[in-house]
Formats: structure tokens, sequence, C-alpha cells
């Protein structure tokens, strides 16, 4: 899940021309990883259409993951 998750990530970097920070992992905070709210908002809705779920339309309640850590763990959490 962590790696299709970063692997998306790359690719909507090199679409929008946005530069990635050299090293992803578990601790990188999202909103210093270098991809935007456009780039996130894209990220969400392609992996979506890839994964077939999105886990911020399932959760009760919304969470706002902090980082990438977080981020893949919801994603892995609400696996159909």
């Amino acid at each position: 899940m962590k790696a299709k998750i970063i692997d998306v990530m790359r690719e909507i970097s090199a679409e929008s021309e946005l530069q990635l920070v050299s090293e992803l992992d578990d601790c990188t905070v999202l909103l210093e990883s270098g991809l935007d709210s456009l780039g996130f908002a894209i990220l969400v809705a392609r992996l979506e259409e890839e994964l077939g779920y999105d886990p911020f339309s399932i959760m009760d309640e919304p969470v706002y993951p902090r980082t990438l850590g977080e981020f893949v763990s919801i994603y892995q959490k609400f696996a159909p």
C-alpha cells in the first residue's frame, strides 16, 4: 500500500511539476512533502480510481493525517 501511494505521489509531482522531498518515509509531514493542496486532492481521487475506495468518505469521524505514515494507515484500515 505504501509503495503504491508513493508511486502515485511521484506521478502527480512529475505531472504537476512539483518537487517532492527526496526521502518519503512514515515520518514525512504531508504539508512538507512537496505536494500542494491540489496535489493531495488529485492523490486521493487517483487512489480511489486505482484502489476502488476513498477511506475519507467511509470514516465516521473525519481524520486529517499529518504524516505519510498516518495517511498510509488510513488506507490500510479502511481497505475492503
